[in-house]
């Protein structure tokens, strides 16, 4: 959404009908930790309350913070998830092989991170830029010999990018699409970057497993918009670029990854792109009525989880967390969870360590203090990461410990095994 004249209107289509999809309160930016001289002041919140376009179904959220302050330093390094390197790995391989990539191809990615990705596209031998807003993750990526420019990805980026590098045979914007304010301009910039014969490549969440599965923590202000298929085709084209063909990847709870070509190609969608739009259609996406109730699942989910806190603290049970990541925060703060509730969490990031989470104020540490308090439940706020966790944390199990999963519903399980306890 954007503000034209105080009016709130549709950021891909312009329309001012919007209708509320789930109001999760005012929070503070869910990357934003606190340092200890921070604990003292004042801490700014914005209301976290997506709505639905009735004209494009775009589910989106209004531009309330400034990219510019959140991702100029920002807390989130991808390698510090092996499986989401090995996710990378994996898609440097397929892609290879779909967009015929050879030794003097260019690989250009938005939104690289650290070079958790295109590290794999140097070790194969080819020619790749990463596009970095963040200047500390940037530097992490230049690090490991991969060539990164900080910079935010706009047409004129894009176009300077082509003129200095010459056109991408592969453009990778994943897990970014979501945390764009200017849609269209972002768009414009991937098609200015690739080849009037290339491949962009485009992973993000996927608003009908979201949904399914409750993922309500997975909605903070960094994600601006949240895509069906439908949709995230509709994007596509309001920058010259035709969706042809689609994955369903695991990632995140469910994500779609998306392969588009310059119009000018003139490839149409396969088969998989109908028969995940059919699929869309037949849960009632392709409507606006389609995407209520979804409020009344996330209460019931905040409802479950802290009953759940509030008996173990009254049976004298110690409960902390595992993981610092962003969908936490939500979870944290729309639930109310203080450090009378959930001591503390722990993280892999040392960039995190001695911080406190937003809001909710818990003190993170270093994942041995897990080993050392021994606790009874470790409730695992990075959820989609189920199995590594699980397998990370099997010798919680040592000490009689279990894990705590809060979606898509609340569950008790084994370390290591993965056995539900309960309920």
């Amino acid at each position: 959404m954007d503000r034209v004249d105080n009016k709130i209107i549709c950021r891909l289509c312009g329309s001012p009908d919007l209708t509320s999809f789930v109001d999760l309160g005012a929070t503070p930016p869910c990357e934003l930790f606190l340092t200890a001289d921070a604990l003292e002041a004042p801490e700014q919140t914005f209301p976290l309350h997506p709505r639905v376009c009735a004209s494009c179904l775009l589910v989106q959220l209004p531009p309330l913070i400034d990219p510019d302050e959140t991702f100029t330093e920002y807390a989130y390094f991808s390698s510090f998830s092996t499986s989401w390197v090995d996710h990378a790995r994996r898609f440097v391989t397929a892609a290879t092989e779909r967009a015929g990539l050879g030794p003097d191809s260019l690989v250009v990615e938005a939104a690289s991170n650290d070079g958790y990705l295109l590290q794999h596209v140097v070790a194969d031998g080819m020619r790749a830029l990463g596009v970095e807003p963040s200047a500390n993750v940037g530097q992490a990526a230049r690090d490991k010999g991969v060539p990164t420019l900080t910079a935010f990805l706009s047409p004129e980026t894009g176009a300077s990018v082509r003129a200095e590098n010459g056109p991408a045979a592969l453009v990778v914007a994943n897990n970014v699409y979501a945390h764009i304010p200017d849609l269209v301009g972002f768009t414009q910039g991937l098609r200015a970057m690739v080849a009037d014969d290339g491949w962009v490549s485009i992973e993000v969440q996927h608003l009908l497993t979201l949904m399914r599965y409750r993922q309500f923590d997975t909605i903070y202000h960094e994600h601006f918009q949240y895509y069906t298929l439908g949709t995230a085709q509709k994007a596509l084209r309001s920058g010259g670029l035709e969706l042809v063909d689609v994955e369903l990847v695991p990632t995140h709870g469910g994500s779609i990854r998306c392969w588009a070509r310059p119009t000018e190609v003139g490839q149409g969608p396969s088969q998989a792109v109908a028969d995940v739009l059919a699929e869309e259609t037949a849960a009632g996406l392709d409507t606006v009525e389609g995407h209520a109730g979804f409020a009344r699942e996330v209460s019931r989910i905040r409802n479950d989880l802290m009953r759940f806190l509030v008996d173990a603290a009254d049976a004298g049970k110690t409960v902390v967390g595992y993981g610092a990541p962003g969908k936490g925060n939500t979870l944290l703060n729309y639930c109310g969870i203080r450090p009378d509730l959930l001591a503390y969490t722990v993280d892999r990031n040392p960039y995190k360590h001695g911080r406190y989470t937003p809001g909710t104020r818990i003190p993170i540490h270093e994942p041995e203090r897990i080993d050392a308090d021994r606790p009874d439940y470790v409730l695992v706020l990075p959820w989609n990461l189920r199995e590594e966790i699980t397998a990370q944390l099997a010798h919680v199990a040592d000490w009689g410990g279990s894990l705590v999963f809060p979606i898509p519903s609340l569950q008790v399980v084994e370390p290591g095994s993965g056995k539900v306890l309960a309920p």
